[in-house]
């Protein structure tokens, strides 16, 4: 009789169970149909019954729930998952996969490419999120999407391209680490060739860790010889770190491979100018204006370069006591004012709203005593910048 009684027991249990297990079958049904909210309803009620609140198939079902929110156009349906959709769907069928102690669920999952079909959800929402420069939760869609392809329920070859995408999202959100651990990834499987050591140089750029920058770039000429841009990211990286002896040095090796870019005699005339060097800064401009005529960057620097030469000349004049000589000397400064004048008008051509060179104008006019064109051009600068 005892024996009986639990075989009893034992079929009222199942039979208890059932209508629970069938509310799942539904819910899984309703998801087909596209009655997401019928959907939620019997997930929910079968999460509130202790026989099913933690069955595998309970969890699946909430997966695949969310995961069709995410995708429906239709506003009512998303309140279903609040949050992340994608995100939460990743997790319910984690979750699911962690109660199928025979692991039958893993073989649904591989077979029906369902965790392939939610790699591909996330990247195409960790793009558009991407696009609309939301790069955290572009981040975290691309890095979800990595944790799938990665796994062993996950059929078919690595998309190697998430990794970048990764990469560029942790950049985008000033995540440098990340970034770095990302394009190294990338460096690894030979994708996107040189520009991923750029990023990483970036990257550690981001960090202020100007030591590795350097030495990612170092290392480059032996991986790629015939790339230039390692040249000139060294040359920039120089600059930018005040190093000029080390810039000069690599955009002399530039001219020998490059002798036309005009970018290269510009940057060696920024450092000069950068130096008081005026003369060899003079030289280096002209050369980059003559290369590409109507470059702002060029006409204002040859100017400026004009005109902090000529300013300088003016303080040593002012030493002399000699009133001939002095009066020669300020002649010879006011000379040179003028030869910057046309590059300065140049650039205020090409940027007629910069106030800066405004300002340049202002004072070359002031100084060649051309009252009208000064006039003209201090109320501009003032009015630009507000001044009454």
């Amino acid at each position: 009789m005892k024996k009986f009684f639990l075989l009893i027991a034992a079929i009222s249990i199942s039979v208890m169970a059932m209508p629970q297990k069938g509310k799942v079958t539904s819910a899984l049904s309703f998801i087909e149909q596209g009655q997401l909210d019928k959907a939620k309803e019997a997930i929910d009620q079968a999460k509130a019954n202790e026989k099913t609140a933690n069955w595998f198939n309970t969890y699946f079902a909430q997966g695949r729930l969310c995961q069709e929110v995410a995708k429906s156009t239709d506003p009512k349906f998303k309140d279903l998952c609040p949050g992340d959709p994608l995100q939460e769907a990743y997790t319910a069928y984690e979750k699911a996969l962690s109660l199928d102690e025979k692991g039958a669920l893993k073989k649904k999952i591989i077979t029906g490419m369902v965790y392939n079909n939610l790699a591909v959800d996330l990247y195409n929402q960790g793009s558009k999120q991407f696009e609309e420069k939301k790069y955290d939760d572009a981040l975290k869609s691309f890095e979800t999407q990595i944790k799938i392809t990665e796994s062993d329920k996950y059929a078919g070859a690595i998309d190697t391209g998430m990794y970048y995408n990764a990469g560029l999202a942790a950049y985008n959100s000033g995540k440098y680490e990340d970034a770095i651990k990302y394009f190294q990834k990338c460096a690894e499987l030979g994708y996107q060739g040189v520009n991923t050591y750029f990023q990483i140089y970036e990257s550690y750029l981001g960090l202020k860790d100007t030591a590795k920058a350097e030495q990612t770039l170092l290392d480059l000429p032996g991986k790629f010889p015939n790339d230039k841009n390692v040249t000139l990211n060294l040359i920039d990286l120089y600059i930018k770190s005040n190093k000029y002896a080390d810039a000069l040095k690599y955009i002399n090796k530039a001219k020998q491979d490059d002798p036309q870019n005009p970018v290269l005699y510009f940057a060696a005339g920024i450092i000069y100018l950068n130096q008081n060097n005026f003369d060899p800064a003079i030289e280096e401009l002209t050369k980059s204006v003559e290369m590409k005529p109507d470059n702002y960057d060029a006409e204002y620097g040859l100017g400026a370069a004009y005109i902090n030469k000529a300013a300088d000349m003016y303080t040593k004049a002012n030493e002399i006591m000699d009133v001939n000589k002095y009066t020669e000397a300020i002649e010879a400064a006011n000379q040179v004012y003028a030869k910057a004048l046309p590059y300065m008008e140049k650039a205020y051509e090409l940027k007629p709203d910069d106030v800066y060179t405004m300002r340049q104008l202002q004072q070359l006019y002031y100084r060649l005593r051309m009252t009208d064109k000064y006039n003209a051009i201090k109320a501009k600068a003032d009015a630009a910048e507000g001044k009454q």
